[in-house]
């Protein structure tokens, strides 16, 4: 940060300071000042609409989300709170997004909100399914390459860093390190939840700025049955720790054809809720890796249950005090496919940097590309020219839902497998998505037809000047090839 930044959070620092040392005193009053000031710090960054509903919601006791917010002041820390909000609001938020906004025009490419990596391909659990269980400890992500990625994104605009593994907490060290070093980034881990002890929770209250997400598979007997015996126990264990420090986290859940109606069950949410857990990142079964078990995929019920779940869950009504996504059934928020850094890439624990965490192919290594090289790729930019991968954002994925593009990508722009194991052909991968896929095709059809829809606001390539050319020149093309041809 330089001198005019560090100026800025210090003030936007002492404005939170003097609203949460009051709102314990006026919750309703000062939660509404709260979200005022955050108006006039990040400007326009977020819709208008969104501020209203939220200055809202904590005003009328009976919304789901004042009972939301009345939890997070009961459990989490204040400086915690502070060092998220300046962290995501006045980072992520304000300078992260105009600024890659900014680039994406400058470079024309995409420039991400986030980016994903992996700090070690080595994991202490086999769960049913999961590619890592392969790898063993083969890779790791020196902390030098790390910070690198950070001090590239952050000149993108990029505020934002999670980590995958592997079980990343095995560079818990690291991790801390990071976060330290950033104040200005946030950074969320994806954990088991087996490494976390009172010295890591303490560590994380001090920077800050680091959240987790902890697997849970729902109950006792379906967690067990695809993470290991006892894992369970020792999840529950680590979010009772992480609450009990004042640390924010949340749970990532995995759903399978096996466990939807259990993660998505009254009494799940409320135990998760009861131990702490502030927000739920769901995510849809991908077939990735030859130990994949194909079965898991949910089927197109299960989806459906899905989508109408979410909503219910959600809304500040009838739904819960916790906020969930869904990164499948949630596309329409976003506008299909994030992946190919639309929003996001990933970098896994060889340094390959990849379109998204379930699209093992890569045409780019951090150790030989910067990170704009590698988004100015073969690969990023057929990612790009082809997002949205179907109009319909029930059906995002250009894998599990549109395997034909994966396929072609992968073939035009001469990607590579990233397998740490056994390389897996796209054809290999997208075979095992074809059924589900024409499954699911009528039923999101019909989802979507018969549903309201948000309008995200997304302009796609196929939107800016050089694609409307690109197309047009295309059709032009086209029309005298027919020509020729009679």
């Amino acid at each position: 940060m330089n001198i005019k930044d560090k100026i800025e959070r210090a003030a936007a620092g002492l404005t939170i300071d003097q609203i949460l040392k009051y709102i314990d005193k006026d919750p309703k009053k000062n939660l509404v000042k709260l979200i005022d000031r955050s108006e006039k710090i990040l400007g326009g960054t977020f819709k208008k609409s969104y501020l209203d509903a939220m200055r809202n919601a904590v005003q009328d006791e009976n919304n789901v989300y004042y009972q939301y917010a009345m939890n997070f002041l009961h459990d989490v820390d204040r400086q915690v709170l502070k060092k998220m909000l300046l962290a995501m609001g006045l980072g992520a938020g304000y300078h992260g997004t105009k600024a890659v906004r900014a680039n994406r025009e400058i470079y024309k490419c995409n420039i991400p909100w986030l980016i994903l990596m992996d700090p070690t391909s080595a994991c202490n659990c086999k769960c049913k399914g999961c590619w890592s269980a392969e790898y063993g400890y083969k890779q790791s992500l020196t902390f030098d390459e790390m910070e690198s990625v950070v001090e590239q994104g952050v000149e993108l605009g990029t505020h934002l860093y999670l980590f995958t593994g592997g079980e990343p907490l095995i560079r818990k060290d690291d991790l801390i390190k990071l976060a330290e070093k950033h104040p200005d980034c946030a950074f969320l881990a994806f954990t088991n939840g087996t490494l976390i002890d009172e010295k890591f929770c303490d560590e994380m209250k001090r920077v800050g700025n680091l959240t987790l997400a902890l697997s849970i598979e729902g109950t006792k007997d379906t967690t067990d049955a695809r993470r290991g015996a006892g894992s369970y126990d020792k999840t529950v264990k680590a979010m009772s720790l992480l609450k009990a420090k004042g640390c924010l986290f949340g749970m990532s859940v995995c759903y399978t054809s096996e466990n939807v109606e259990t993660v998505t069950s009254d009494e799940f949410l409320d135990e998760m809720i009861e131990r702490g857990v502030k927000f739920g990142m769901y995510f849809c079964y991908m077939p990735v890796g030859h130990a994949a078990v194909p079965e898991l995929i949910p089927s197109p019920q299960q989806r459906v249950h899905m989508y109408k779940w979410l909503r219910e869950t959600r809304n500040s009504h009838t739904g819960k005090p916790i906020f969930v996504m869904d990164f499948q059934d949630d596309g329409e928020y976003v506008g299909g496919c994030i992946a190919g850094g639309r929003n996001y890439f990933h970098i896994n624990s060889a340094g390959d940097m990849e379109p998204c965490v379930f699209i093992h192919y890569s045409d780019s290594n951090i150790r030989k590309n910067t990170i704009l090289e590698g988004l100015r790729s073969p690969l990023f930019t057929a990612f790009r020219k082809g997002q949205p991968f179907n109009d319909n954002h029930l059906r995002p994925c250009p894998m599990l839902e549109n395997p034909q593009y994966l396929r072609k990508i992968v073939a035009e722009t001469g990607a590579k497998s990233t397998d740490l194991v056994m390389e897996e052909t796209a054809e290999h991968l997208c075979s095992k998505c074809d059924s589900f896929a024409a499954e699911w095709a009528p039923t999101a059809e019909e989802l979507w037809k018969n549903n309201k829809h948000p309008n995200p606001m997304t302009q796609y390539y196929r939107d800016t000047p050089e694609g409307k050319a690109e197309a047009a020149k295309a059709k032009e093309e086209a029309k005298a090839e027919g020509k020729n041809a009679e």
